[in-house]
């Protein structure tokens, strides 16, 4: 099994910066990918961003490429999304995943087996 949690949400005014941060425990050798997807107020979950676990891939949704960036320190098991110029359309719970499966498409929500409990960010307009 692996275990994730998400930090660093919060709250911050439109075109503001947050870095969250999503530690991975546990069986992190049998990762492959993660990815972070959100949930906005009244909508489905959808797929942010995704990088494999050696940081060398790296996929983003449309509407976050050039503001957002993932990384991963490896020594410490942690993938971190920097999310700068945020818009009051990036308000939502951001989730944290983990997949062991090769060949996927990793911005289907449906591949990844681990999962965070989440973390709200807010951005006022």
């Amino acid at each position: 099994q692996v275990q994730l949690v998400e930090s660093g949400g919060g709250l911050v005014q439109a075109g503001g910066s947050l870095r969250l941060s999503c530690a991975a425990s546990g069986r992190t050798f049998s990762t492959v990918a993660m990815a972070w997807f959100r949930q906005p107020p009244g909508k489905e979950r959808e797929f942010v961003a995704h990088i494999s676990r050696s940081g060398g891939n790296t996929d983003y949704v449309d509407s976050v490429k050039g503001r957002f960036t993932i990384s991963t320190d490896n020594a410490k098991n942690t993938v971190y999304p920097q999310m700068n110029s945020l818009k009051s359309e990036d308000t939502a719970v951001y989730y944290c995943s983990a997949t062991g499966r090769l060949g996927v498409n990793y911005s289907y929500e449906r591949y990844y087996d681990y999962w965070g409990q989440g973390t709200q960010v807010t951005v006022s307009s």
